[in-house]
């Protein structure tokens, strides 16, 4: 049985009062992801309005931890990158030589190549609004807040990415259940 079989399962086994927990749950799930949620809620019987809200709300509630937690952790390396920099025996300060980048090969450099060809190319907007077509919106977010970008910025094109995809497939398939059933 595969999760998404499994969150159908779920709603259908539930109170109504419990459904849009259900969606909400599915939605903070990788590649499920909000517009995954909506989909399962709207299959599941719940009202496509109500799958959508609990889809795009489980959906930014996990992003929104990501990023807050990844834009903490970046602040700290950053910060003690800072502390480490050398200084000459002058008193002049060195720049830090930091981290060098490491490619080798493997499918996590070449994703990571990837996001940063078109985080150049599109900016925070594109990455966010394309970036469910080719990865999860947490690993967006939490690639972009590692790339030095602002968390309120990330939240806010996030919050849109979420919202529009969201609202593109609830609609899509609600208006596919209603030319089946019509």
């Amino acid at each position: 049985m595969t999760l998404i079989e499994t969150f159908q399962n779920l709603v259908a086994q539930v109170p109504e009062l419990v459904q849009p927990l259900i969606v909400a749950l599915a939605g903070a799930v990788p590649f499920i992801e909000g517009e995954g949620a909506a989909t399962i809620g709207i299959i599941g019987g719940i009202h496509p309005l109500i799958a959508a809200i609990a889809g795009i709300v489980g959906n930014f509630l996990c992003v929104a931890i990501l990023v807050l937690l990844s834009s903490s952790a970046r602040t700290a390396i950053v910060n003690r990158r800072r502390a480490k920099a050398l200084v000459a025996a002058d008193g002049t300060v060195l720049p830090d030589s930091g981290v060098a980048e490491h490619h080798d090969g493997s499918r996590k450099a070449a994703r990571l190549e990837k996001f940063q060809r078109a985080f150049e190319r599109y900016g925070v907007p594109g990455v966010s609004l394309l970036g469910p077509l080719l990865l999860p919106t947490m690993f967006t977010a939490t690639m972009l807040v590692a790339v030095g970008v602002g968390k309120v910025r990330v939240l806010v094109w996030q919050a849109v990415a979420i919202i529009g995809w969201t609202t593109v497939l609830a609609l899509l398939v609600t208006g596919v259940l209603r030319f089946a059933a019509g």
